[in-house]
């Protein structure tokens, strides 16, 4: 397929060590040519990277031309730490944020709003809103934030967020195109217009994929147990099989009427790479769009 229309993101995560720092360059620099609408670094589930977020943020916006968004969360902070924060991004000519509520301290069995802190992700929203007009992508989640007392429930917060000023919606991983569209259809009705974008995980493990879905309460298919099935020891064939199956996704996304992709990329461009290749994107051609 070859559409002018199709938009990606990238998501990244500060790395820990020198290695992965080494890594996640690598991918930088492999995905820049593709054109992303933006790449998304993400702030650690406790707030915990903050430093090393910022670090990241900064060198992508002074090394490279990516647009750059950084994840900021309610969780640790006082409102005027995280809007000091805020501020410094505006200062540093970001315009764009991903803001999340962020999960609970490690050891914690229940997220408890920070005193004197932003409660929920709307209430962050509203903050940023205060400092900028940063364009802000918010999550959603199509089988239910873990956490909500129901699919309603989920949904009214989603539409809070919205109202709040979040300019896009970007969706938790899931591998159900179904669960998907159904949600799409709730949102639109429920008087949510903002794009609804899919996030998409390419299944660089597949056990640890499953560890992952099942704390974030994703259904993980029996198609797929059965294609990854005996491939245990077999990294290079688990990578081809999960190719196919993000290349089968996107596509069905895409008859769906879906143009605009967010992936997950763990810090590595190979299976990114190529589901974007069978978008129909090419190294360069956003540019060369931009400068016709």
């Amino acid at each position: 397929m070859t559409d002018k229309r199709i938009q990606v993101s990238f998501e990244f995560f500060p790395p820990a060590t020198e290695k992965m720092e080494r890594v996640l360059w690598a991918s930088v620099e492999r995905l820049e040519p593709l054109g992303p609408r933006f790449v998304s670094v993400t702030y650690g589930a406790d707030g915990s990277t903050r430093d090393r977020t910022h670090r990241i943020v900064q060198r992508i916006r002074n090394e490279t031309g990516l647009t750059c968004a950084p994840h900021l969360t309610c969780v640790g902070s006082r409102r005027e730490e995280v809007l000091d924060i805020a501020r410094e991004y505006w200062a540093a000519g970001i315009r764009h944020m991903v803001a999340l509520r962020g999960d609970p301290p490690q050891g914690a069995s229940a997220y408890v709003p920070c005193e004197g802190g932003f409660a929920y992700a709307s209430d962050l929203v509203e903050g940023l809103l205060t400092v900028g007009r940063f364009d802000i992508s918010v999550a959603a989640y199509p089988e239910v934030h873990p956490e909500a007392s129901s699919a309603s429930a989920d949904l009214d917060n989603l539409k809070r967020k919205i109202d709040a000023g979040g300019t896009r919606a970007i969706t938790q991983f899931f591998y159900d195109t179904a669960v998907y569209l159904r949600f799409r259809d709730r949102c639109r009705s429920a008087g949510v217009k903002v794009p609804i974008v899919p996030g998409i995980l390419p299944i660089a493990s597949f056990e640890g994929m499953l560890r992952f879905a099942s704390k974030c309460g994703v259904n993980v298919p029996n198609r797929l147990h059965e294609r990854f099935s005996g491939l245990d020891d077999d990294p290079e064939t688990s990578r081809m099989i999960a190719a196919s199956v993000a290349i089968e996704q996107v596509d069905e996304l895409y008859r769906h009427g879906v143009r605009e992709f967010h992936f997950y990329t763990l810090n590595r461009a190979e299976l990114s790479y190529a589901i974007c290749h069978a978008l129909g994107l090419r190294p360069g051609r956003r540019r060369a769009e931009q400068a016709a």
